[in-house]
């Protein structure tokens, strides 16, 4: 295997890890940074497959919090709503997914055009939602009723748009529910979980006839990577969206949505 693919997939894993969970889209950063790098993985799986150590990420910081809720649903009528709300949640973008999963991968991932546009409106959008004057209502995410989770959840269907951002979406739409900055970062932690491992079985299950050994292998180095990298996200986000709210992140989305259209009129 050549030196140089390791050395890009390992660089893409840490990207996917500092940007998952932050509202900036990692689809989109993984999409642009291997049409650069000239980075192709079979079946476009690595950028899905390595999610899973951002998943990973956040069982082990917040494992004992969620222990506590597994140990307490047979009794605790707060512990099963909030599974129920996270599964309410869940659901949209998983019939979405499953219906849509060829055009997505087929289509949206193959127009690093249309990422870089999306990146760039997503930033406007969510530049202006954090400057309105909002009055939370709601600030502990496993608190929020199953019917708000739910609402949330439709938000996160716009994220099969690579570019809109998975945590963008579902942060933008809670902000807009009533929930305030920590507790809509907080919940899209715990929504990445159903969602992004169901995405990663589904899209293995879907590639696993195409996968070889050498596929395995830089997957391993990203997945890896992206662990490290999400863990420090996860441990850092909420404290920094609480200070600063969601506005550097609108204008990152925005230089790099550019800067993503310069280089392709450049260099194609």
């Amino acid at each position: 295997m050549d030196p140089r693919t390791i050395v890009e997939a390992a660089f893409l894993g840490l990207v996917e890890g500092l940007t998952e969970f932050i509202p900036v889209s990692s689809t989109a950063h993984l999409l642009l940074a291997g049409h650069f790098l000239g980075f192709e993985s079979t079946g476009k799986t690595f950028e899905v497959l390595i999610q899973l150590g951002a998943v990973l990420a956040i069982l082990s910081v917040y494992f004992a919090r969620l222990w506590r809720v597994a140990v307490a649903l047979p009794a605790d009528p707060a512990a099963r709503r909030f599974v129920i709300a996270i599964v309410l949640a869940f659901l949209p973008a998983a019939v979405v997914g499953v219906f849509a999963h060829g055009f997505i991968k087929e289509v949206l991932f193959e127009a690093p055009a249309l990422i870089c546009v999306t990146l760039i409106v997503g930033g406007v959008i969510l530049a202006w939602i954090d400057r309105l004057d909002l009055r939370p209502v709601h600030h502990d995410a496993m608190r929020y009723s199953p019917w708000l989770a739910f609402r949330i959840g439709l938000f996160q269907t716009l994220a099969m748009i690579p570019g809109v951002s998975r945590s963008g979406a579902t942060i933008a739409g809670a902000l807009l529910m009533g929930c305030d900055k920590r507790s809509a970062a907080e919940f899209s932690f715990f929504l990445a979980m159903p969602t992004m491992a169901g995405a990663f079985t589904y899209d293995l299950y879907k590639n696993r006839d195409i996968l070889s050994a050498d596929d395995a292998f830089i997957i391993t180095i990203g997945f890896l990577c992206a662990f490290v990298a999400a863990v420090f996200v996860v441990r850092t986000l909420l404290d920094f969206v609480s200070r600063h709210g969601f506005t550097p992140f609108a204008w990152w989305r925005i230089v790099v949505g550019t800067a993503g259209l310069i280089g392709l009129w450049l260099f194609g």
